[in-house]
């Protein structure tokens, strides 16, 4: 009970997605990170994977989990990596700071809307990347300054529940 009502007073991203951009703006501060959508990793042959860099770093060889001919999301592991990190540098550390709430918006190969698999597959990233609750949005684009979670949140699960 605890932990909702301090989640409700947590920040608002809003993460636009295209192929070849990621642009996180934060809704409260409008701090924005507009960068590639890029994670260059290090493998080694008797450890883990390394995470070397995010975005936009001066290597062009990295691996981009939203590059694929049919749709938008291609690696789930790749892009809830780069999440995580970018939806912590968009926010600000206090002591305790509560798990942000995103709404998603995929800027292309949208055509006809998302399938149920996708919309889920967002969510599902999200959640993973430390979301407490998102919201996949498709339409024109929002103005982040106007963007009322609390109303797209309701009228995303209405949808979905008919």
């Amino acid at each position: 009970m605890i932990r909702k009502l301090i989640n409700h007073f947590g920040t608002t991203l809003y993460v636009q997605i295209w192929e070849h951009r990621l642009k996180i703006t934060n809704i409260q501060t409008l701090k924005v990170i507009d960068e590639k959508p890029l994670l260059k990793v290090d493998k080694h042959k008797h450890s883990a994977k390394k995470i070397m860099a995010y975005g936009n770093y001066p290597s062009a060889e990295g691996i981009n989990p939203f590059s694929h001919p049919r749709t938008l999301l291609s690696d789930f592991y790749v892009a809830e990596k780069l999440l995580k990190h970018l939806f912590n540098r968009s926010i600000q550390k206090r002591f305790y700071t509560p798990s942000p709430r995103i709404v998603f918006h995929p800027m292309e190969k949208t055509d006809g809307g998302l399938t149920m698999i996708e919309e889920r597959a967002f969510t599902e990233l999200g959640l993973s990347a430390g979301a407490n609750r998102v919201v996949v949005y498709v339409g024109r684009e929002l103005i982040p300054s106007q963007i009322d979670f609390s109303t797209l949140y309701k009228k995303h699960t209405t949808n979905q529940s008919q």
